[in-house]
């Protein structure tokens, strides 16, 4: 398929697929006129890469990881070695100390909202109950 379509597909855009391929997160064939020319897999590949990206990590590490992803079989690849694990379990650790700090501006706000007269939302009272 060529770019367009694949960022039709994954609704990213043609600018962010080309930097994908210039950072190696993504490959594409080429045509006798140059066009680029992607595998079905592009689509979930893409996607996963959105994924890691909302996660936080950077493309240096998405390409440290991507090859480490879903062999054949569903299991990880022998590159995922002890110290990729290690690298993304500190990553791991930094997206839950982002969390936490979320999750206690959320309790700050309620508390606001409170004070203010006003009453939280029910979901943001019930949220308020998950830590």
């Amino acid at each position: 398929m060529r770019i367009g379509e694949l960022a039709r597909r994954t609704g990213v855009s043609e600018r962010s697929l080309r930097y994908y391929e210039t950072q190696g997160l993504l490959t594409a064939e080429r045509t006798p006129g140059g066009h680029r020319e992607y595998p079905e897999s592009a689509v979930d590949r893409v996607i996963r890469i959105q994924e890691l990206y909302s996660a936080g990590l950077c493309s240096s590490k998405i390409a440290q990881l991507l090859p480490c992803m879903g062999d054949a079989d569903g299991g990880p690849s022998e590159t995922a070695d002890a110290q990729l694990v290690a690298d993304l379990t500190v990553e791991r650790e930094r997206i839950m100390r982002q969390v936490q700090d979320l999750l206690r501006s959320v309790d700050v706000l309620d508390e606001v909202i409170e004070r203010a007269g006003g009453r939280p939302p029910a979901a943001a009272t019930q949220g308020s109950d998950r830590h």
